[in-house]
């Protein structure tokens, strides 16, 4: 017998996202210019509107349960990187640290050769550390100085971390995607790595080629920089200490101790580093307030039954394998863009995504790794997703003007599709 789906009370559920989507998209063609908008003001509209039409509880009740949304402990632990992230960036700004690594690169890179280079380091430390966000947090600093001394758009050198950190975000042993979509879906982590680099592979060695295309003038650069190279310690430290296996909830204040005491060793005072840690709070404050809004939000479209519905509208007219991996790419794409959160998407689709497999003899590794490509690469292309703020943050720079830039998220989603309209049975083997 099939399920009766009441399609008012679905749309109901999702509509505080097409207000989300709806404010930010009208704010811009209003302003004529996608990169004034602040994000944090579509949230403020959604989040009151989702509060007005949940119904049966008392306006206390509803905020009580946005709050408990926001509270949620993966959001919280967010905001912490977020602070200790802002601290370290402002703090190593202040010493002079941005200056002397971006003196360290040019002096050992070619300029024309850094883009690829970039990508490829990227790639290779958020593979190695397992967080995107740890990744942007430890390199956006250090290409936008660099992009300020060759002369290139601060907004592409930008993209191109933002996309070799979701390569490793996505490909990881250590990353919390990778956990989720592994355990959700009962495959081995090694099976469900090789499974994916069939997808991400392609699309890394693409974005790779055009990084590798002459796109800088390296006559216009000067490598001889007259600064204090030791002062690259911090952002050193901070990439060994995670590529070693450490937190980055434990590398952040290590990383900030080490600019506070080279800091004080090159000369500067305790006050200009106090003064410069508040203003990595500060910097932080727009992005902590819009996680914490959207893990609220995403409380009240759950209990509004925005995923159920997502989950049955799209399980409808599943017939076949190729139409399983669809719909298991499509829910996590989906509740992606609702959550702004590519581990909790996982978590949250997992179950279902495990159901729809087994019925439709899709390998756990298979769906596994549809699970998590899907939800980093929509992710990756999220102007409010955790990433592309914190990057923005970072850089001083608009979400948006990130976003046209990210090629390596684009031809994952392009590789991800093709990849199942070209499955077949080959995957049962895999079980």
């Amino acid at each position: 017998m099939e399920t009766v789906i009441d399609h008012k009370k679905g749309l109901k559920a999702l509509s505080p996202t097409l207000v989300l989507l709806g404010v930010f998209f009208v704010a811009a063609v209003v302003a004529g210019d996608f990169y004034v908008v602040p994000v944090s003001l579509a949230f403020v509209v959604a989040s009151v509107y989702a509060i007005i039409i949940l119904r049966g509880n008392t306006l206390e009740e509803k905020i009580t349960l946005f709050s408990k949304g926001a509270a949620d402990p993966n959001i919280l632990y967010m905001v912490w990187i977020f602070v200790l992230a802002g601290i370290f960036a402002a703090s190593a700004k202040s010493i002079g640290a941005v200056d002397a690594t971006v003196s360290l690169s040019l002096k050992i890179v070619p300029p024309a050769f850094l883009p690829a280079g970039i990508f490829l380091a990227t790639c290779f430390i958020s593979m190695a550390i397992g967080t995107s966000v740890g990744t942007i947090v430890a390199l956006t600093p250090v290409v936008t100085g660099l992009s300020a001394q060759i002369g290139t758009d601060t907004a592409w050198m930008v993209a191109i971390v933002v996309g070799g950190a979701f390569f490793g975000d996505n490909l990881s042993f250590i990353s919390d995607t990778t956990i989720a979509a592994t355990r959700t879906q009962g495959c081995d982590m090694r099976d469900k790595f090789l499974t994916n680099l069939r997808i991400v592979l392609p699309a890394a060695i693409i974005t790779l080629l055009i990084y590798a295309l002459p796109h800088i003038q390296t006559e216009s650069v000067e490598t001889a920089l007259d600064v204090r190279w030791w002062l690259a310690v911090p952002y050193l430290l901070v990439i060994v200490l995670a590529l070693c296996g450490m937190r980055v909830l434990t590398v952040l204040p290590v990383g900030i101790a080490a600019c506070w005491i080279m800091g004080i060793a090159a000369g500067s005072d305790i006050l200009s580093l106090l003064v410069a840690s508040s203003d990595g709070v500060r910097s932080m404050c727009e992005l902590i307030l819009v996680t914490l809004m959207a893990g609220g939000l995403m409380n009240i479209i759950r209990i509004l039954g925005g995923f159920e519905y997502i989950i049955a509208i799209l399980t409808r007219k599943v017939s076949e394998q190729r139409g399983a991996e669809g719909v298991i790419a499509l829910m996590a794409v989906l509740t992606n863009i609702c959550t702004a959160n590519n581990t909790v998407a996982i978590i949250t689709t997992g179950g279902i995504a495990k159901e729809i497999s087994q019925k439709y003899g899709v390998s756990p590794r298979r769906s596994a790794s549809i699970l998590d490509t899907a939800s980093c690469f929509i992710q990756g292309l999220l102007p409010y997703g955790a990433q592309l703020l914190m990057a923005s943050s970072l850089a001083a720079i608009s979400s948006v003007e990130i976003l046209r830039y990210l090629y390596y998220p684009f031809f994952t989603g392009a590789m991800l599709v093709l990849s199942i309209l070209f499955s077949g049975k080959n995957h049962l083997k895999l079980k």
